[in-house]
């Protein structure tokens, strides 16, 4: 259990600077991408910690969010759609920027220190 959340914890440290280098270079697909990511892997680890699984795709870890941490779910839920937009339609800054906020409200939510 420990190496797979310290694998967790250090996936989430990648990707969450890859995320602020892409918005730092103006970069804003690929840093929303990576902060969706990071966000993703931060829930990953608090299920895992809690259930001792990893959720097999989003809807597993949005349905855990919902029933155990509907504030995260609340937080996070709605992102899903501008990561996915990400996809095929170009990104602006203010919604990386609330990406970025969201990964803070999260670990506050879930108490985690990074």
């Amino acid at each position: 259990m420990a190496n797979i959340t310290e694998d967790l914890l250090k996936n989430f440290q990648e990707f969450l600077y890859s995320a602020n280098r892409d918005l730092s270079e103006n970069r804003y697909n690929p840093a929303i991408s990576s902060y969706f990511k990071a966000i993703a892997i931060l829930c990953d680890s608090v299920i895992y910690k809690e259930r001792g699984l990893l959720p097999k795709n989003h809807r597993e870890r949005f349905l855990f969010l919902e029933v155990q941490y509907k504030d995260a779910y609340n937080l996070i839920s709605p992102l899903f759609k501008e990561y996915t937009n990400s996809y095929n339609i170009r990104v602006q800054k203010e919604k990386v920027l609330r990406l970025k906020e969201s990964v803070e409200k999260l670990k506050t939510i879930f108490q985690i220190k990074i």
